[in-house]
């Protein structure tokens, strides 16, 4: 089990979830509830270095972040 905290730029939102696994699905599902605008085509960059990851329009764009503990 894996505790991952979430943020989100456009509102300022921060939250935090247990997942059992890191996949894009299961990423989608806990950050889509919480987008107010239109952005629905997303995808993520991950760093398993440093166990943090981007939240990223598909044009490029940053509008969040996401980090394991």
């Amino acid at each position: 089990m894996y505790k991952i905290d979430f943020y989100l730029k456009e509102n300022n939102k921060k939250w935090s979830a247990e997942i059992h696994q890191l996949n894009s699905d299961i990423l989608e599902r806990h950050i889509h509830p919480k987008i107010t605008s239109n952005h629905y085509d997303i995808y993520f960059n991950y760093n398993e270095e440093s166990q943090t990851g981007s939240i990223l329009l598909t044009s490029g764009i940053c509008i969040g972040s996401f980090r394991l503990h």
